[in-house]
């Protein structure tokens, strides 16, 4: 989740009191957060960089734990809101969307050519604001979280905010050649084409992790005045034309994107958090969008919409007895205003900063915490059963012990893994696996789900050769198979899988964990009956005539031997393996 830092001082000052570290503490928990950290910028240098931060503040920062979709939390302002209408010292206030005074909005025109990269945007404009140097940084701030959360570190949502005086609208949003680009970026002193700029921030520590989004690009996305002046370069960096100052007064936002939605929650979050700041607080100044077909939007919308929630269902959810009037006042307090319109219905009002209300059970998630979850009393469920461990679990706990008091050591592999670590490197056919493949996957590492725990035990032993020998590992968890008689086509086996890694391939090691292993299961030893043997088998993955089945009941289910060489050299390894594999659920 991300974490915001806040002055202390300047908080407790916006709040009107100041706290002790543990009364702000518990005023968090109780609003559903959590004070992670209290440090000093100067402690922060100091921690990162190991050395004395000479000249670094020692003023006291609050690092605070935000939920991941609370973006209205994400800096001062929109925490300060939050608390003092969760204390009930001021109301939650109303955002809207005002006309330009002069009557005409200022236009943003999407290019055809923005559909090859970028084909979103979306505009707005913040009148009257009046910066502090607090207040400024607070606003830039709040744009880094935004970028690194909500815009998915701008590959689906770049911001832009820019000093409306300096330049001149309609605003053109194009996509041009690299090559054609040239203007001077933020905070440098001359021109650069875009291919120059794209190799200058190659070395830059914060602006090259964003390079990759548009540098294989035909077109590079562009916006400027009607005048030509560029604006900036989504999503890489603004012009040093239109940057904001502390002197800034009319600020012009844009946000151009892959995921229009995604703009529009980012556009709404940024502008209701800092219209505080507007001459005329908690308004926008609505903006027109062109699309390429000539339809006119405009933005932001600033949307209200209502929910009808059930007292009586709420009450059971959380477990609490509340009147439809407290309950309407606690979501009220988390500034879902609200009101009751029956005698067990409340109706609720959602804001346009409150993008985590979905469904429901958000609605009833905030009436907990209005509540305090420190004051619902604990109660037995009416129920006429009792939770117990899943059997399949408590089995495979009880043999996780044993097998490492045996002599090995547990690992803990990927459920995913590439088609050739299951097929390819353990020479077996992908088509025969039964595999469940993933329809597209990011990388090639992580490409089906395991058929098998055995090469996860492998590449653990490939990543720790240094390590003395011998190496003897296990692993007892699921794998997952294709299954056509389940609901979702596929189903989960317990496997217990064991590897013994040394000079020689030690294969009555793995032949005497088996029998202990069967022991533990109270399996005994036997052609016949519920006993278990092993008989000879053929199986590529191991040396000819050094593989065995694992028969219990007339069904095979398991295998042990020593690995076959090409095996071995597939997963990188220098010395022979033994192993054994066995289906758990089939024993039980």
């Amino acid at each position: 989740m991300p974490t915001i830092g806040v002055n202390r001082d300047l908080l407790f000052e916006r709040l009107g009191r100041t706290y002790t570290e543990e009364e702000f503490d518990e005023l968090m928990f109780d609003y559903g957060l959590e004070l992670d950290e209290v440090t000093s910028e100067k402690a922060m240098l100091e921690k990162e960089q190991g050395v004395t931060a000479q000249g670094a503040s020692e003023a006291i920062i609050y690092r605070i734990e935000i939920p991941a979709n609370r973006y209205d939390l994400l800096c001062l302002e929109g925490l300060v809101r939050a608390l003092l209408v969760f204390q009930e010292k001021q109301e939650a206030p109303r955002y809207k969307t005002i006309p330009p005074t002069n009557g005409n909005s200022q236009q943003l025109i999407i290019q055809e050519a923005t559909a090859q990269v970028r084909p979103h945007a979306v505009c707005a404009v913040l009148r009257g604001v009046n910066f502090t140097q607090a207040m400024y940084q607070s606003f830039i701030d709040l744009q880094d979280k935004l970028h690194q959360n909500l815009c998915r570190k701008r590959s689906l949502v770049a911001i832009g905010t820019h000093d409306l005086d300096t330049v001149q609208g309609p605003f053109i949003y194009n996509a041009k050649p690299p090559a054609e680009i040239k203007f001077k970026p933020l905070n440098q002193t001359k021109e650069y084409t875009a291919v120059e700029l794209m190799q200058l921030y190659k070395s830059d520590s914060h602006l090259k992790h964003f390079l990759h989004i548009i540098e294989d690009k035909p077109v590079y996305p562009v916006i400027y005045d009607q005048n030509g002046v560029v604006l900036s370069m989504p999503p890489i960096i603004n012009g040093e034309h239109s940057k904001i100052t502390l002197n800034t007064k009319n600020i012009f936002i844009e946000c151009t994107a892959t995921d229009l939605h995604k703009a529009k929650m980012v556009l709404d979050s940024l502008v209701t958090i800092f219209s505080e700041y507007c001459q005329t607080p908690f308004t926008v100044e609505a903006g027109e969008v062109i699309t390429p077909d000539g339809t006119k939007l405009t933005y932001p919308a600033l949307p209200y919409r209502e929910e009808i929630v059930d007292v009586a269902w709420i009450n059971k959810s959380v477990g609490i007895s509340e009147s439809p009037e407290s309950i309407a006042k606690l979501l009220t307090r988390m500034c879902l205003s609200s009101e009751v319109i029956e005698e067990s219905k409340v109706k609720v009002e959602i804001p346009p900063t409150r993008y985590d209300i979905i469904h429901a059970c958000d609605i009833m998630e905030d009436v907990a915490i209005g509540f305090g979850y420190n004051n619902i009393q604990r109660t037995i469920p009416k129920t006429n059963t009792i939770g117990d461990q899943f059997g399949l679990n408590k089995v495979t706990d009880l043999l996780r012990q044993d097998i490492a008091a045996a002599g090995f050591t547990e690992v803990l592999s990927f459920s995913l893994c590439s088609r050739d670590d299951v097929a390819g490197k353990l020479n077996k056919d992908i088509e025969s696996s039964g595999a469940v493949h993933i329809a597209n996957p990011k990388t090639l590492e992580f490409q089906i789900a395991r058929t098998t725990l055995l090469p996860g035990i492998l590449k653990t032993i490939a990543s720790n050769k240094k390590m003395p020998l011998p190496m003897k590992l296990f692993e007892i968890s699921d794998i997952i198979l294709q299954d056509k008689d389940k609901d979702v086509g596929a189903k989960n086996e317990r496997h217990f899988c064991a590897v013994y890694y040394n000079k020689n391939p030690g294969f009555e090691i793995i032949h005497g964990l088996l029998d202990r292993f069967m022991q533990l299961l109270e399996v005994p030893y036997s052609k016949e009956g519920n006993g278990y043997f092993i008989r000879a088998a053929d199986d590529p993955t191991f040396f000819p005539g050094r593989c065995a089945e694992v028969v219990v009941k007339a069904q095979v289910v398991g295998k042990l031997g020593v690995l076959h060489p090409d095996v071995i050299t597939k997963f990188e390894l220098n010395n022979p393996c033994a192993a054994l594999e066995i289906n758990v659920e089939a024993l039980l």
